[in-house]
């Protein structure tokens, strides 16, 4: 059953990470909507500086959780997209700061709509950071590309609810104007707020 979720913030409170995935399929025209979003995204100066590579097929999903230092449920997952930097696209307008920052920010935020927009169509997600980075590149045949892994999302129907996790509480987190002065924070939305750590 889909539980479209298109509330912002009820996307933004109920997300969370799924480590645990049933062999459903993600559907093509979902599949199609969740990349649409990514590339939606803002970028530095518009110019998207980077690559998504949609991993469907076994053997690349195996040989991506191997990258991923084992962590299995990369390769259990139907989908994961694999989010890499293109340096040099950025470097064209912004030189090294575009190569070694705006790149991996431009994926970074590509990346995190994409798995906003997975949540909103009922797909679990995980962001995946831990890998090898040659690994990740010869998985998706992207050796001597020029790119840069960023993150690897893993997209499919979760196996059972995933459990809530805690986050620091926003003082330790925001300042006003200096890090020395507190923000005068005052909780506004229930559907954002998560147990302390």
């Amino acid at each position: 059953m889909r539980k479209d979720c298109t509330d912002l913030f009820e996307v933004m409170g109920r997300r969370r990470s799924v480590r645990s995935y049933l062999p459903d399929p993600v559907g093509e025209e979902d599949l199609n909507r969740i990349i649409e979003a990514a590339c939606s995204a803002p970028s530095a100066g518009n110019l998207q500086a980077y690559r998504i590579v949609v991993a469907k097929d076994p053997e690349t999903r195996r040989r991506l959780a191997d990258a991923c230092w084992g962590q299995r449920f990369v390769a259990e997952a139907p989908v994961s997209l694999v989010f890499l930097a293109e340096p040099a696209v950025s470097a064209r307008r912004y030189g090294t700061r575009g190569a070694e920052l705006y790149s991996l920010q431009d994926a970074t935020i590509a990346c995190t709509f994409a798995m906003l927009a997975a949540h909103a169509l009922g797909y679990g997600t995980c962001w995946v950071g831990a890998f090898n980075d040659e690994a990740v590149l010869r998985a998706v045949g992207a050796v001597g590309a020029g790119l840069r892994p960023v993150a690897v999302l893993t997209v499919g129907r979760p196996r059972a609810s995933p459990r809530t996790t805690g986050r620091r509480p926003v003082e330790e987190i925001v300042t006003l104007d200096t890090l020395e002065r507190p923000f005068p924070y005052s909780a506004s939305d229930p559907r954002l707020r998560r147990p302390s750590m």
